[in-house]
């Protein structure tokens, strides 16, 4: 009899190994695609199902995925995006090509593209900051004097927080357009940039699956000008009126977009004039799956598995706890000399995990986005201020030391030949 396998194109740090457990839970072979399978540490070391193939060129997903059909009975596919939002596209089409369960490809398309995104949205009239598109350096500039400062300058595709700042000042407009625009950001076609008004306000996100509400995120980010996060707590601390304003935007993108297939989850800000509408994600958002499990006993991961092999899913609630994840990222670039207390923290009572992303040895070269966290501490509790106050304690537990990278100066000092001394008496 054929072994039932889930295909996983690509992989992500923190829900990835979860896609892989829950599959084996499920009694399904998980097999991952990637370009680059070492990347993903869980898989190395047990070299779980990994094959290598250019996750870009859909006819080659296409012919692998073929092959492997001759071996096992393909439950399903899902995937991951990364800091390409594109991967998701793959997923869906590849889903539909072989006639499995999965999201429309037209409607993660769509989502996909922030710019198309804010199109659909502003045809409905749901909340969100006034936009511009921009191509180049110029049009950069005229869209963020026309919106007026602050604003938020963007990529138009990825995720992660890749390529986002918060411009204050019209030189900080001017340097991040060159950054993006100068070869230093990752683009898959030609640059489209998106300037936003800056929505202020607590950041929530709403977690979904299907056209279901499962709950609301509080999030929180480490210092402007990047939007690193540094803390989700499930459930948000929300009134009964927020909530429900909160659902009920979310559910009106969902519609805008075509979207209510499977996962998804929706940034939002609670400005002076309620919610804003920050961003739509057709996917589970890494770390959140723990807390929501943690919270409320709903395996995200399991359940999304469920649907994507065509079984029936539960969302059911089995408990009414507040988790909360507080990701370690550190100051400054330089060598990672030590890290550690891990142990320490993870002895404290509500503490669920402690995890450290680097090694000790390890050079650390801040992006401004996800890539900067070199760890993270779970907690959970009956109530929210407890897990607060857990949380809070072993992350004072956790310590580590990073060595700034030399100077120029530095480096031209060590390079200079150290010569002796000229002595006072000439050798005989």
């Amino acid at each position: 009899m054929e072994k039932r396998a889930l295909i996983l194109v690509e992989g992500h740090r923190s829900n990835g190994p979860l896609y892989i457990q829950a599959a084996e839970r499920l009694g399904l072979h998980p097999i991952t695609l990637s370009t680059d399978p070492i990347q993903y540490d869980y898989l190395a070391p047990e070299k779980l199902g990994a094959i290598r193939v250019d996750t870009d060129d859909f006819d080659a997903m296409i012919r692998e995925c073929s092959q492997l059909r001759a071996r096992y009975d393909i439950g399903g596919i899902t995937g991951f995006t990364g800091l390409d939002e594109s991967l998701y596209v793959t997923v869906a089409k590849l889903s539909q090509h072989f006639g499995l369960p999965g999201p429309n490809p037209a409607s993660i398309e769509r989502c996909c593209d922030k710019f198309i995104q804010r199109q659909l949205l502003a045809e409905t009239g749901i909340p969100m900051p006034a936009y511009r598109l921009a191509v180049n350096a110029t049009e950069i500039e005229k869209s963020a004097a026309e919106i007026g400062l602050p604003v938020i300058v963007k990529p138009t595709t990825g995720s992660g927080s890749s390529g986002v700042r918060l411009c204050r000042k019209v030189e900080e407009v001017a340097e991040h357009a060159t950054h993006l625009l100068g070869g230093k950001h990752r683009w898959r076609s030609s640059p489209r940039i998106l300037v936003e008004e800056f929505a202020q306000g607590p950041s929530y996100t709403a977690q979904i699956m299907g056209n279901e509400i499962i709950g609301i995120t509080g999030n929180d980010f480490g210092p402007p000008p990047h939007f690193v996060y540094r803390e989700f707590t499930y459930p948000a601390m929300l009134t009964e009126h927020e909530q429900k304003c909160i659902a009920d935007v979310s559910l009106s993108c969902l519609r805008a977009l075509g979207l209510g297939w499977g996962p998804a989850n929706i940034e939002l800000r609670w400005t002076k004039h309620g919610p804003v509408v920050i961003e739509i994600n057709p996917r589970l958002a890494g770390g959140d799956p723990q807390l929501v499990q943690l919270a409320h006993g709903i395996d995200l991961v399991n359940e999304h598995i469920k649907l994507v092999i065509g079984d029936e899913w539960d969302l059911r609630r089995t408990q009414s706890h507040t988790a909360a994840v507080r990701f370690l990222v550190p100051e400054r670039d330089g060598i990672l000399d030590w890290i550690d207390g891990d142990s320490r923290a993870a002895a404290l009572s509500g503490v669920v995990e402690v995890k450290f992303y680097q090694e000790p040895k390890t050079p650390i070269v801040r992006k401004g986005d996800y890539r900067d966290c070199i760890g993270h501490v779970i907690a959970a509790s009956p109530s929210g201020a407890r897990t607060a106050a857990i949380l809070q304690r072993a992350v004072d537990l956790v310590d580590w030391s990073i060595t700034p990278f030399p100077t120029v100066s530095q480096q031209e000092q060590s390079a200079t030949p150290h010569l002796p001394a000229p002595s006072a008496v000439a050798p005989g």
